[in-house]
């Protein structure tokens, strides 16, 4: 058995990760910003693969739409390509989940509404999420994140 040469198996997976791109079951994410320090830092990329509320599990790292905070105000920077402003965080409660303590619309009594999850960026103090904009929505998600590209899984 002969051993394939390091730049064809690069070429390979160049053109599957391309063809899985093109596709769009799969999109590159750029991280900007500390929230998510130590597990993602400013800068790295990661490959997010769309899913549905139903396809998400606790503990999972998510790329969504963020809610307007309770001022209506705008996050700062501007929005991605697409237009839109993405976030990513770490779903922490799931739709009939208790809601976390901190996160405004419930107390410990209360269950994540249907079609909602809490989010907390892993860098608590340097992180805009739930503790702040409340329940996130299922119609904000665009899916959880897989890996980081040229480093290790999350």
């Amino acid at each position: 058995m002969k051993l394939i040469n390091g730049g064809l198996l690069a070429g390979v997976a160049v053109a599957v990760v391309g063809a899985l791109l093109a596709r769009r079951r799969y999109v590159v994410v750029t991280v900007e910003g500390p929230s998510m320090a130590p597990t993602l830092d400013d800068g790295d990329r990661v490959l997010v693969r769309r899913r549905t509320i139903d396809q998400v599990s606790r503990g999972d790292v998510v790329v969504l739409e963020p809610p307007p905070d309770p001022a209506g105000r705008v996050l700062p920077g501007p929005p991605g390509a697409d237009g839109r402003r993405w976030n990513i965080k770490r779903a922490v409660a799931l739709p009939g989940d208790p809601v976390p303590p901190g996160v405004p619309g419930g107390d410990a009594e209360e269950r994540v509404p249907a079609g909602a999850l809490v989010v907390l960026g892993d860098n608590g103090p340097q992180s805009v999420d739930s503790r702040q904009r409340g329940f996130f929505h299922a119609g904000s998600l665009l899916g959880v994140a897989l890996r980081r590209l040229g480093g290790s899984s999350l």
